[in-house]
């Protein structure tokens, strides 16, 4: 449905996003919006009415939410485990964490993560990666999709 990236390298502090860059791929529905130069992805929560009706046993807008990037410890840090998660308004959802532990400062391993975010129906939320460690890290080649398998046979 719809892609984002951010291949340079970014720093991104403790408890700040991701910043993505390029949107070569963008939501052509509006149930994507992102704002240039953040993370921040604005999801809606529309979902199809059954039966003529607007109630339906469905109360989400299922998004599958597909994330990869490299992540280092910058020059200067301390060698241990950094990780980054989602967050849904805010509020970061543990299971989705990515930890990995580089053997030295500078040194990039490769994150992945596909969860699925139940978006309330009817609604807005916004979505983001960010950094849950407790030190700067470096981020490159950052990737995101979104993806809403209730709506593919639309296309």
């Amino acid at each position: 449905m719809a892609e984002y990236r951010a291949t340079a390298e970014q720093t991104v502090n403790p408890g700040e996003s991701i910043v993505f860059t390029t949107n070569d791929f963008p939501c052509q529905r509006g149930f994507v919006n992102h704002r240039a130069e953040t993370g921040n992805f604005l999801l809606s929560g529309w979902t199809r009415p059954t039966n003529g009706c607007c109630c339906n046993r469905n109360n989400s807008a299922d998004y599958l939410v597909t994330f990869g990037c490299n992540i280092a410890i910058p020059t200067g840090g301390t060698v241990g485990t950094i990780s980054v998660a989602f967050a849904v308004d805010g509020a970061t959802i543990p299971a989705s964490q990515m930890d990995e532990t580089p053997g030295a400062v500078n040194e990039y391993n490769n994150v992945g993560r596909a969860i699925n975010i139940p978006i309330w129906r009817n609604c807005c939320q916004t979505v983001t990666v960010r950094n849950v460690s407790d030190q700067p890290i470096l981020v490159k080649n950052a990737t995101i999709q979104f993806t809403r398998p209730d709506l593919a046979v639309t296309y």
